[in-house]
């Protein structure tokens, strides 16, 4: 008996040996296929090593494995069935032969203080589920890895042609409609709350909205887009961009329009977030930089076609027609149906565009994936001229896929109980994917990325909300340099049919005079009495009557009211047909061409920055563009203090959009390279939403020091793009990264 007791147990004892030393085999042999792969990269494109696999290793995880993931050894065994043997027997036999622990003997505490492997810190046993989670995770990053090398020589088989370069126009109109969304909230913005009579307690508003709109699509399409997702996610977000833009230009009500508008910008919250993980990740790495620069342009596009459209379409107030007494459609609206074309052409075009095969191979689609792949490969090679090239690859290493609790609704439910269930599902993907954004080996870069994208946003953003004010307050004051002042007039019998400017009138006595179909601009009465006066169609902009006496004045389908007579008496007097609302009758507002051609000049200024930092990005490296580029641009922000002029100002703006636009671009490059590819979208849009967070607190800030004092605003930007671009220099350098 005890001769049959001691060859079992050594039978037991010889097969955990076995298992374990095949164990060890295993790890080597995915060590081995990484170290390949990179050196097959490095010298040649060569398939052999992938295609081949598994003649050498049985644990290879490919396309045509079984349908529970689980690899079939003889005799009826599992892959799994195997490692939780051995697990088992790592528990209770020990870490390793050298430990010189036997079964049973129970481990305890170390004298070093450290847990052994397979036990916690109290010396309990680590659980079987625990430690193959763990180990399955470092299969995975291992899988991950000589994934990434293998996809980047299959983009270098496939070429950069034809495909590209399309993907990259359709990619490039959904960019554009972010920065015509940006800009079209500052080009509308006065004319809208004239427009709707809105008060100075609800101004300023529309700004702020619509950035928190884009803040909250910036998180939200982008952490989708890793669960459904690029195009899909991308289409839908353009589609309630496109479609709220639209409703808004027709909206009435200022309450409306806002909603509209944040809803608007929560749709194209989705795109920058998106655009640039998705063209990315059709790209190989020697093109990756140089191609995702040159996508940056289509945003100085947006913002060139914004301003050209503003300036030829909102100052012609004559194009305005209604319908009735109770609708008006001013030429501002005109202008935001105008905006949202690009995003109309970019929802059809993406119709006719492929998902991301890197998404399809990071989700287990294999057939998918490579079907895209092939399409890739043959539009290139056709119009390379090269139909004939076949497309080599067959087979394509997949991740080995965790298995994850997923709760399940029942069939009976109603629908409405399913379409909140399935929304409360993928939110709850969505965070536990920003939730990895803070797991190691990323979290310190993703840190380091939401500050440089914050500092690098409040500086933009403020100055660019800062400076046309500042500009506007340079002009008033030169304008109110030039005001003409009249003092104790006396005017009798006499008809007023012309237009009035710039004018302060005090003590003056008007005796029966007829004021007719004319214009006040910026007219101010002080202490002045009008007697017997007739007025008769008058519109008024920037008037005021302070102080007034008007005796026995009759006053006829006139925007004159409690508003415009401040401190002033009515004795006698009547109001018939009064103009309701406000009136937009300012046609030749002196300042309107010249705002908007500001910001065009401002917009164009940044195209050589554009092409220097496409050409230079993987020449110089990603970080040495972003640290000295927002450098550079805190420097030149810090000499608008000196600006005294108009076109001193301007100069100074047009020569820091050019300096700061190579730090947009090479953050763009950097923050879709660091991440991995099953959080690409989601970190993307963490540090978008930043950014669009850091535009609210730069328009709050920024806007309330406007006429106050200018060296708050620039000694701000200057520091907080230095400290930014100090930050952006101790982030990894990604220029010879495969993508992960």
């Amino acid at each position: 008996m005890d001769e049959s007791y001691n060859n079992r147990t050594s039978l037991v004892k010889g097969a955990k040996d076995i298992a374990k030393e095949a164990k060890r085999h295993a790890a080597k042999k995915v060590s081995k296929v990484v170290n390949r792969a990179a050196d097959e990269y490095s010298s040649q494109r060569n398939y052999s090593q992938f295609q081949n696999e598994d003649d050498d290793d049985d644990d290879g995880r490919y396309a045509y494995t079984q349908p529970d993931g689980n690899d079939h050894f003889p005799g009826g065994l599992t892959a799994k069935d195997e490692d939780e043997e051995d697990y088992a027997s790592d528990a209770t036999e020990g870490h390793d032969d050298e430990d010189e622990i036997y079964e049973g003997e129970y481990q305890g505490v170390p004298a070093d203080g450290k847990p052994r492997d397979g036990h916690d810190s109290l010396g309990q046993l680590v659980s079987d589920s625990m430690r193959d989670r763990k180990d399955l995770e470092q299969e995975r990053q291992a899988d991950e890895e000589e994934l990434a090398q293998q996809y980047e020589l299959i983009m270098q088989e496939c070429g950069h042609g034809r495909f590209q370069w399309q993907l990259f126009f359709v990619l490039g109109m959904a960019l554009m409609s972010d920065g015509v969304e940006v800009f079209v909230v500052g080009f509308v913005l006065p004319s809208a709350e004239l427009d709707m009579c809105v008060p100075n307690s609800g101004a300023g508003w529309l700004g702020s909205i619509v950035y928190l709109g884009m803040m909250m699509g910036a998180f939200f399409w982008g952490g989708l887009s890793d669960k459904v997702g690029r195009k899909q996610c991308l289409l839908i977000a353009m589609s309630v961009n496109g479609f709220f833009s639209f409703l808004s230009s027709f909206v009435q009500g200022y309450g409306m329009f806002l909603f509209c508008r944040m809803l608007s910008g929560f749709g194209i919250g989705g795109a920058v977030p998106i655009v640039f993980p998705y063209f990315a990740e059709f790209l190989a790495r020697e093109k990756r930089g140089e191609h995702l620069s040159w996508l940056c342009m289509f945003w100085m596009i947006g913002g060139i076609y914004a301003s050209a459209m503003a300036w030829l379409i909102i100052p012609h107030y004559g194009w305005s027609f209604s319908m009735g007494s109770a609708y008006q459609f001013h030429s501002w609206r005109v202008f935001v149906v105008v905006c949202a074309l690009p995003c109309v052409c970019a929802v059809v075009a993406l119709t006719f565009i492929p998902e991301s095969p890197r998404f399809f191979l990071e989700m287990g689609k294999h057939d998918e994936a490579w079907m895209v792949l092939k399409q890739i490969h043959d539009t290139n090679m056709r119009a390379r001229g090269e139909p004939e090239k076949v497309f080599t690859v067959n087979k394509i290493k997949l991740p080995k896929h965790l298995d994850e609790l997923v709760e399940m609704q029942s069939d009976s439910a109603n629908p409405v109980a399913k379409v909140l269930f399935r929304i409360r599902t993928e939110l709850r993907g969505i965070w536990l994917t920003f939730m990895k954004c803070f797991n190691y080996p990323v979290r310190d870069n993703t840190i380091k990325l939401a500050i440089v994208w914050f500092t690098l946003s409040f500086g933009y953003y403020g100055l660019s909300v800062w400076f046309p004010d500042v500009i506007h307050h340079l002009q008033s004051d030169e304008y109110a340099s030039r005001v003409k002042t009249h003092n104790n007039e006396h005017i009798e019998d006499f008809t007023f049919n012309f237009t009035l400017e710039n004018q302060i009138h005090t003590n003056g006595v008007f005796v029966n005079d007829r004021f007719i179909s004319m214009k006040l601009k910026s007219v101010t009465f002080i202490d002045s009495t009008f007697q017997n006066c007739y007025f008769d169609d008058v519109s008024t902009v920037g008037s005021l009557f302070k102080n007034c006496s008007f005796v026995e004045a009759f006053f006829y389908n006139t925007d004159i009211d409690d508003s415009k007579l401040v401190g002033s008496r009515v004795i006698n007097s009547s109001f018939h047909h009064n103009k309701t609302g406000c009136q937009m009758t300012f046609d030749d507002d002196y300042s309107a061409y010249w705002v908007y051609f500001v910001n065009f000049l401002g917009t164009l200024a940044v195209l050589p920055g554009n092409i220097v930092s496409a050409l230079l990005m993987d020449k110089i490296g990603r970080l040495s563009m972003l640290g000295g580029s927002m450098v550079l641009s805190g420097i030149s922000c810090f000499f608008l203090w000196f600006g005294t002029s108009e076109s001193m100002m301007i100069f100074m703006l047009c020569l820091y959009n050019g300096l700061s636009i190579s730090a947009w671009n090479s953050l763009d490059v950097v923050t879709a390279e660091l991440y991995p590819t099953d959080r690409r979208g989601t970190g993307f849009g963490f540090c978008n939403a930043m950014c669009k967070l850091a535009a609210v607190l730069g328009n709050l800030i920024f806007g309330s020091l406007v006429g106050i004092t200018k060296a708050i605003p620039i000694l701000l930007a200057s520091t907080v793009l230095v400290g930014g671009g100090l930050v952006g220099l101790r982030l990894p350098d990604t220029r010879g990264n495969v993508l992960m």
